[in-house]
């Protein structure tokens, strides 16, 4: 989605920052606007200039820009070309496009709802991609099949139009939303190495359609946005799509999650956070921000795990404690009496009773 204000080419102090920050965006997806432009018989030359990108550096096949730059060239290019597709359907979007689409899946109950919306209607604006949200089990997946493919602008029109709809998805319902994994329909490109960037979960390539999967409980989440935030947000939504969101509200059902069906895996902060594709230092603010902590829930699935296994089975109780996710018997009895004032087979015994 674009920026609803109109463009101004950047000061000079502005024209610096953009080259300010890690450079890990593919040169390829501006050699695709470059073609877009090509297509049309216009000059790149201005929007390449916005986003402080000199002519020559855009034939080389390694180069990166910053998300700052991909934002201004992004920006500038669909203005000139009025197209928000940036020449990747079979006609152009007009400006607005996207926006268009946005508010109309806000007054949805869910995300899941929301999703479906969008979906359904990008089917409106343009039939050369079908786009669709699928559930199987506890797996949420948004499909793209490809109905046309501008063969030299594929890549870039997938990316785009996923991403797009991954950072609309996360802003819907404030909350950022990892991928348990990604699919492309096209080779493993030059750039593979900025995949992890683009996408945060596994990536595969030659599959038949591109898509993302996550955690369907996403879909179960109330949209949090209304009118204003939607105004503010199209003043400047690009972000959205260069960007990743940072804020997870579901990230302290995931941890008990992983706890209770990885206990093994899971002893430190630093594996469970490499699980949760995240980093340590991520883990615990995002859930100190939600008023837990790593600790406390390790407890809480532990103690739950251990008592219904005392209580349902005969194991030993060096099994109930490796099951629990303890390393030894020895902590398993320390952290039990400081849960209940019993050891585990005094418990046990009480209960059984």
């Amino acid at each position: 989605m674009p920026a609803a204000s109109s463009h101004h080419p950047p000061v000079a102090a502005e024209a610096v920052s953009l080259r300010l920050g890690p450079a890990v965006t593919p040169m390829a997806f501006v050699r695709a606007m470059v073609l877009a432009y090509a297509a049309r018989g216009m000059d790149p030359v201005r929007a390449l200039q916005a986003a402080q990108i000199a002519p020559e550096e855009v034939s080389h096949p390694r180069a990166r820009i910053t998300a700052a730059q991909m934002e201004a060239v992004s920006d500038a290019a669909m203005r000139e070309l009025d197209d928000e597709g940036l020449g990747c359907f079979s006609r152009p979007l007009p400006w607005g496009s996207y926006g268009m689409l946005a508010r109309a899946s806000l007054s949805a109950p869910t995300l899941g709802t929301a999703l479906k919306r969008w979906c359904r209607h990008h089917g409106l604006i343009t039939d050369d991609v079908a786009l669709a949200l699928e559930t199987v089990g506890d797996t949420a997946r948004l499909t793209l099949r490809a109905h046309r493919r501008p063969q030299a602008l594929t890549e870039f029109c997938v990316v785009s139009v996923l991403r797009n709809i991954h950072g609309l998805a996360s802003w819907y319902v404030d909350s950022r939303i990892p991928l348990q994994g990604a699919q492309f329909p096209y080779s493993p490109p030059p750039h593979l190495d900025a995949y992890p960037v683009l996408f945060d979960g596994p990536a595969t390539f030659e599959a038949g359609h591109a898509a993302l999967a996550f955690d369907a409980r996403y879909l179960g989440l109330p949209v949090k946005r209304d009118e204003a935030a939607m105004n503010q947000l199209l003043q400047r939504a690009l972000p959205l799509t260069v960007r990743s969101y940072r804020r997870d509200r579901l990230l302290v059902q995931r941890v008990r999650q992983v706890l209770a069906s990885q206990p093994l895996d899971a002893h430190n902060a630093e594996d469970l956070a490499a699980l949760l594709n995240v980093s340590a230092r991520t883990l615990h603010r995002q859930l100190r921000d939600e008023g837990a902590s790593l600790q406390a829930l390790k407890d809480e699935v532990r103690r739950q795990r251990a008592t219904e296994l005392l209580l349902r089975t005969r194991r030993p109780i060096k099994q109930v404690a490796q099951a629990s996710g303890f390393q030894n018997e020895k902590s398993f009895i320390r952290a039990f009496r400081g849960w209940t004032g019993r050891s585990p087979g005094e418990w046990r015994s009480e209960r059984t009773a």
